[in-house]
């Protein structure tokens, strides 16, 4: 039995360029090329039919480490907490006031980026503080 080497996180969205891009500014991502034949990505959505430009788009690890993220246009809005969730882990080995620091300070870059803070949830017995956070269409994700 083989295993699986790669996976690609799909979200559904309403915005796919929009929540791309957000999450290319989050994870330090880059949106790839556009596909053979195209000079920009704007040239290829144009060459689509019209039902079909915007309906979907990608952003990768630049380094080719984490998984692509593909997002695609659906017709319905978000209605209940996501099932599944990233946890962007910038605090990662830190502990105590450091950690919330770390936390906090990406915090703010990313609500500069239109994202909603949601709660803090500090450390207990089992876990290191993170803070609960909605991205630009009101996914939810950890600053871990």
């Amino acid at each position: 039995m083989s295993s699986i080497k790669q996976f690609q996180v799909t979200f559904d969205c309403a915005e796919p360029e929009r929540v791309a891009r957000f999450w290319c500014e989050v994870l330090g991502y880059v949106v790839p090329p556009p596909p053979k034949g195209f000079a920009t990505w704007d040239d290829f959505h144009r060459s689509q039919p019209a039902e079909d430009r915007g309906s979907w788009f990608v952003c990768m690890d630049p380094t080719g480490m984490g998984p692509r993220m593909f997002f695609q246009r659906v017709p319905e809005g978000k209605v209940a907490k996501n099932r599944v969730h990233l946890d962007v882990r910038v605090g990662t080995g830190l502990v105590g006031e450091e950690r919330l620091a770390t936390l906090e300070a990406e915090c703010a870059r990313l609500v500069a980026l239109g994202a909603v803070r949601v709660r803090l949830l500090t450390a207990d017995d089992d876990n290191e503080s993170c803070i609960v956070m909605q991205d630009v269409e009101g996914n939810e994700f950890c600053l871990d």
